[in-house]
């Protein structure tokens, strides 16, 4: 235990902050509070560096208030520290859960050093990182639009049977449907405009991305990611954003376990139970990597954009990504011949997955996301 410290819990909303000061040689905490504000945070900072005795130490769970408040304590000078809400210790007998209650406990699991921190992103990163997300967004609302377009043509009996969907001979299909009546011709009509938007929309986001890809610190990483067999700059971009500072998994299987690829385990005394992945940490992350994987069940070839690809990149980086190739390939394929279904087996490749983008990141020096 740190006596020579002061510990600050913070339960962080929207409108308010919920402060617990640990001080000093106290055994209870002093509790108030106060507007999350600018203003009002500066004046926390001011009134915790003059009372406050020793270092001074602030945390708070992550969520969706952001960084913001860490940013600005920071600035004024008083360290603050943001924590995994999935990782902080529960007593299984508590039913009381207030914000007073809540910031009591981080005070006190802080001092004890049970709390988990997480990385922060810059604000450069997180700017990167949310305009991946808006693609995403973008991409899922156009998905649903479409949905809505087919869907509504397939309730009138009117279905397109010449090849797949939404390719430029569907397209000059759906401009020669003719329904019969006035209102369902404008539900048509509005339906196709609202796709076309969103197509539109997801252009310009993905202009936006290859426009960042091609600058520092990203321009290296995303050429070596993209020799990769399935990763293309929209892939190795989301990779990058998501897991902003790279550097500190120092393994790969650290990394595999902070993206919840790992299996569960359940042992107590002589019997040992692995069950489902964890599924915990980045799901945008996990759920792109799986989308990848599904690319390794071919087997191992170099076709035309690949080659272009990997035009002018080192020779290692190459090397890592045929030996990927070849190595997920055969994974799958065992797998599904022991009898173990697609679904189960692609998981396992994209688990092995991260662990080649992993060494493509983590062996040159220069390449640092943080």
């Amino acid at each position: 235990m740190d006596d020579a410290s002061t510990f600050v819990g913070l339960d962080v909303h929207k409108a308010t902050i919920a402060v617990s000061v640990l001080y000093p040689g106290h055994r209870e905490p002093v509790r108030w509070e106060i507007p999350n504000e600018a203003a009002a945070l500066r004046r926390l900072a001011r009134q915790l560096r003059r009372e406050g005795g020793g270092q001074v130490r602030c945390c708070y769970e992550a969520g969706v208030c952001g960084f913001a408040v860490q940013r600005r304590l920071q600035a004024d000078g008083v360290e603050c520290v943001v924590v995994a809400p999935s990782l902080i210790p529960i007593k299984p007998g508590e039913r009381i859960k207030t914000d007073r209650r809540d910031a009591d406990k981080l005070t006190q699991l802080l001092r004890a050093g049970l709390l988990t921190e997480v990385q922060p992103p810059t604000t450069q990163e997180e700017a990167v990182r949310d305009l991946c997300r808006a693609r995403e967004t973008a991409q899922e609302d156009l998905t649903r639009c479409r949905h809505r377009l087919t869907k509504m043509l397939l309730r009138k009996g009117v279905t397109y049977t010449a090849g797949r969907a939404w390719t430029n001979k569907h397209r000059f299909w759906l401009n020669q449907v003719r329904l019969e009546h006035e209102p369902e011709r404008v539900a048509f009509d509005d339906a196709r405009l609202a796709v076309a938007q969103l197509e539109e929309r997801v252009r310009n986001l993905e202009a936006a991305l290859d426009a960042v890809a091609q600058q520092e610190p990203y321009r290296q990483a995303v050429a070596w990611l993209c020799c990769l067999r399935g990763v293309k700059t929209l892939t190795a971009m989301t990779l990058l954003s998501e897991l902003h500072g790279f550097r500190r998994f120092k393994t790969a299987r650290q990394l595999m376990g902070y993206l919840g690829l790992v299996p569960t385990v359940r042992a107590s005394g002589e019997s040992a139970h692995r069950g489902r992945i964890t599924r915990t940490g980045n799901a945008h992350v996990r759920r792109i990597l799986v989308e990848t994987a599904w690319h390794y069940q071919k087997p191992p070839g170099l076709y035309l954009d690949l080659r272009r690809r990997r035009q002018g990149q080192p020779a290692w980086v190459i090397a890592t990504a045929d030996k990927a190739q070849q190595r997920l390939h055969r994974r799958f394929w065992a797998l599904v011949r022991h009898g173990k279904p697609p679904g189960k087996a692609v998981v396992a490749v994209a688990r092995e997955l991260i662990g080649f983008i992993w060494a493509l990141l983590y062996r040159d020096v220069n390449v640092r996301m943080a």
